[in-house]
Parts: C-alpha cells; structure tokens; sequence
C-alpha cells in the first residue's frame, strides 16, 4: 500500500493569494522534483489548506524527511515567516476502494 505525507496549513487572509501562489508555482513542484512522491494534491477549506503528497512505501517518505525537509521548510519559512500554522503527518493508507 502507499503512503501519504499530509501537510495541513492555516493561513492568515492576508496572506492567502500568495501562500497559493507559492505553493503551486514553487514549494509543490519543489517536493515532487526530490524524486520521493508520484503525485500531490493541494485542497482548501475556508482558511485552512491541506496538500497531499503520495509515496509508494513508508520508506520513501522517511527518506524524503531525513534528506529534503530541512532545506525546504527553511525556504517556506523564509517565505512566511509568520501568518501561517503547520502541522504534519504521515499517512499509511490501508484501504483503497473501489466506487
């Protein structure tokens, strides 16, 4: 089964437009060119953003954590250095069915 890395974000009104900007026009093709993920998607609900990257094994995700984050979230970081909160997690997905 796959993996899920899920990065969930509240981001301050101000802020909005170009947290969206950033992240689809750099931070998620940034993670996506390490090679770790096949895909990602980004979702919003009101202030509050969720993206979804899919990994093959939980052993893809924990190579991504040990060699990549460091270097992008100090580039997120110094793109917002406030106004947004971060939480993280990593999914095993232990279910896919069909419709």
């Amino acid at each position: 089964m796959s993996t899920v890395y899920e990065v969930t974000v509240t981001v301050a009104e101000r802020l909005v437009e170009t947290y969206e900007r950033y992240m689809i026009d750099q931070h998620i093709p940034d993670v996506l060119a390490t090679g770790y993920f096949v895909s990602a998607e980004m979702s919003r609900s009101e202030e509050k953003y969720r993206v979804r990257y899919y990994a093959e094994s939980r052993e893809r995700v924990d190579a991504y954590l040990t060699s990549d984050t460091d270097r992008l979230r100090a580039d997120f970081a110094a793109h917002f250095p406030d106004g947004v909160t971060v939480t993280r997690d990593v999914w095993e997905v232990i279910a896919s069915l069909p419709v």
